[in-house]
């Protein structure tokens, strides 16, 4: 199996989908109803209503999104002043291994995601 696609969930999903598109520097891939969709790379993510979502995400640590970069301080720096973002973590490595970085922060409505290095492959 392949992972398609992530769906998340707003009261807004306009304002989530115009502040990824300027986390990924990129224009949404399609808009249908309320429905707006980023393609990462062959992966979509998706923003629409849900009736059961309201509000800033109670739990935002259940389900964190990676972006990877190959300049994750740069990136941190750039992302940190686009609107509506709350920075969790500051780069930091995780383990002590310098090769790695990685930041965590918040979208608008307060669900996190990382700017990760790239996972070292096997």
């Amino acid at each position: 199996m392949k992972l398609s696609s992530l769906l998340i969930g707003s009261e807004n999903p306009k304002i989530l989908s115009d502040f990824y598109s300027e986390v990924l520097k990129t224009k949404p891939s399609f808009s249908q109803d309320n429905y707006v969709g980023i393609d990462t790379k062959g992966t979509y993510i998706v923003f629409g209503p849900h009736d059961k979502v309201h509000g800033r995400n109670p739990s935002p640590e259940r389900i964190i999104i990676f972006f990877e970069s190959n300049d994750v301080n740069a990136d941190f720096e750039r992302v940190k002043l686009i609107d509506g973002v709350t920075v969790i973590q500051k780069p930091y490595s995780p383990g002590g291994d310098d090769k790695m970085l990685m930041a965590t922060l918040a979208d608008p409505d307060g669900n996190y995601f990382q700017i990760a290095s790239p996972m070292p492959e096997n």
